[in-house]
């Protein structure tokens, strides 16, 4: 007999305060109960998802995402968690099922909207995310998470000037969502004449502040003084920055040496035969590296070539890496992963990927897959997929490690803002990369940053060749590009290629000491 609602509300509310305590068995326990009561409760589902991943445990998270996706939801309270999920653990097919199921969206609720959009824009699927985002915005005009979600997609679809309009909306709606400021002072180079410096200052000084508020505002105050040549107070403004993200990040400098390590010392066998396999003849081109080294540039050079398409940054090797170890993972990687990797059948890690890859693709027979931390893949990539082609992205240890510096990232790098953790980092990177190189001989291709920008067309030929591609002129031709681009590169990647005489680096020389000094012996 099914019990009362009373019972199934406190069953309910024991399984969230045991969730909120982070005792996940129990949670799971009390979660599991009422599903029982209510098999088809996709909430309940949902719920179980987000606790099996918080838990470590891969497949049964997924799979639960995959029952409450069977179910049909439409509740828009369960719709944005659900999506979310789905996107979480590239289940692309049922995402595009939830999205097909959709009214029409002058129908959808402005919030559900904003849901779809994020996701969407996630998966890199900008124009989607874009029409959503319009309809919105149609909705209400002047709403400040619309027209900063409109500015962020718009600025990976290279409409900057539509894109300033929509934040300029937001400073005179509400000027104190310190976001905003982060993301106009990107848009293009501030001048004397028109900046935001003042008005940065003045939401710095307000009191009550959040860590991530500071750090997104002395980030964009640090922007706007480095273009207008104010290096000293710059640099005070990347310091206030990166000691307010640092403070809400936990990282071990060890942590890293310890994943390395392992790393080095996993034996990988070659490729054997695997109990599932599916046909394909794409060939996957990932570019690897530290970030801020050029991979994306890399990448829309490639996207250019008639038989490559780009499909940006995707944790979907990742997913495959999880989905073999049973295990969910913060990051692209972690030790778990790497010590249950030594069991796993590496075809079907490939065969999932390109599978699951598919929905992605048209015609081409290459695709790039460019997330620069996958360098902490390679060895598995190499294994799993013999036909895969790695580039790997090298540039200047000092340029490297101080675009990293002044750059604000997800959590997903929380070494990158503090000089001598993220010197350490680049060390490990490197000395994983010399192994990768060692381990997997000719199967991955080194590729100079500086070289790239002096002399294009030799290096992209070069590239080219080692991904089985004939060199095609509209490789070079970036401004015709009209893909989303959704990295930190965002506006830089539109303009033509070119080299820098001075390294941006070059005026904070005399405060890089404590990097300088440790990246000299790299």
């Amino acid at each position: 007999m099914n019990q009362p609602a009373a019972q199934l509300r406190d069953l309910l509310a024991s399984a969230e305060s045991y969730a909120a305590r982070r005792d996940w068995p129990r949670a799971i326990e009390s979660y599991e109960s009422f599903l029982k009561q209510r098999p088809g409760d996709a909430f309940a589902m949902v719920q179980l998802s987000y606790v099996h991943s918080l838990a470590g445990h891969y497949r049964a998270a997924r799979d639960y995402a995959l029952r409450a996706a069977a179910l049909r939801p439409t509740d828009s309270k369960v719709l944005p968690e659900l999506i979310a999920r789905l996107r979480t653990f590239n289940e692309g097919d049922a995402f595009h099922d939830c999205l097909a199921r959709l009214p029409p969206l002058s129908r959808v609720e402005i919030p559900l909207l904003l849901a779809f959009a994020a996701q969407l824009s996630y998966l890199n699927e900008q124009e989607r995310a874009i029409a959503f985002l319009d309809e919105a915005k149609s909705a209400d005009p002047d709403y400040p998470p619309t027209l900063l979600s409109r500015s962020q997609v718009l600025t990976y679809l290279g409409r900057f000037d539509e894109a300033e309009e929509d934040l300029r909306r937001v400073l005179a709606r509400a000027p104190e969502i310190a976001q905003t400021y982060w993301l106009v002072s990107r848009l293009r180079k501030q001048t004397s004449a028109s900046n935001h410096v003042d008005a940065i200052r003045r939401q710095l000084a307000r009191p009550g502040r959040n860590p991530d508020e500071t750090a997104l505002l002395a980030n964009a105050l640090h922007k706007e003084l480095d273009d207008l040549g104010d290096y000293e107070g710059a640099w005070e403004a990347l310091e206030q920055s990166n000691r307010a993200k640092r403070s809400r990040l936990s990282y071990r400098a060890e942590d890293s040496r310890a994943l390395v390590d392992g790393l080095i010392g996993l034996p990988l066998p070659p490729r054997g035969p695997s109990f599932q396999s599916f046909d394909s003849e794409r060939t996957p081109i990932f570019i690897v590296g530290m970030h801020r080294s050029g991979t994306t540039l890399l990448e829309q050079l490639l996207d250019g070539h008639s038989q490559v398409r780009g499909v940006g940054e995707l944790y979907d090797f990742t997913s495959q890496m999880r989905y073999a170890t049973d295990h969910h993972c913060r990051g692209v990687i972690d030790a778990t992963v790497v010590e249950r990797a030594r069991g796993i059948d590496f075809g079907a890690v490939g065969a999932g990927y390109l599978k699951g890859m598919q929905w992605r693709l048209g015609d081409e027979r290459c695709f790039t897959d460019k997330l620069p931390s996958n360098f902490l893949n390679a060895g598995f990539i190499c294994r799993a997929l013999p036909q895969a082609k790695l580039l790997h992205m090298v540039r200047d240890p000092v340029e490297t490690c101080f675009s990293n510096l002044r750059e604000l990232f997800s959590d997903a790098n929380p070494y990158s803002y503090d000089q001598g953790e993220l010197a350490d980092f680049y060390r490990q990177y490197r000395r994983l990369m010399a192994h990768w190189h060692q381990a997997c001989p000719g199967r991955i291709l080194d590729v100079d940053y500086a070289e790239l920008t002096r002399e294009p067309e030799a290096v992209v030929r070069r590239v080219a060749g080692f991904c089985g591609l004939a060199y095609e002129p509209a490789m070079l031709e970036l401004q015709q590009r009209s893909r989303g681009v959704a990295t930190a590169s965002a506006v830089q990647v539109r303009s033509k290629v070119t080299a820098l005489e001075r390294p941006k680096w070059a005026p904070y020389e005399s405060k890089l000491g404590p990097l300088i000094g440790a990246l000299e012996v790299v």
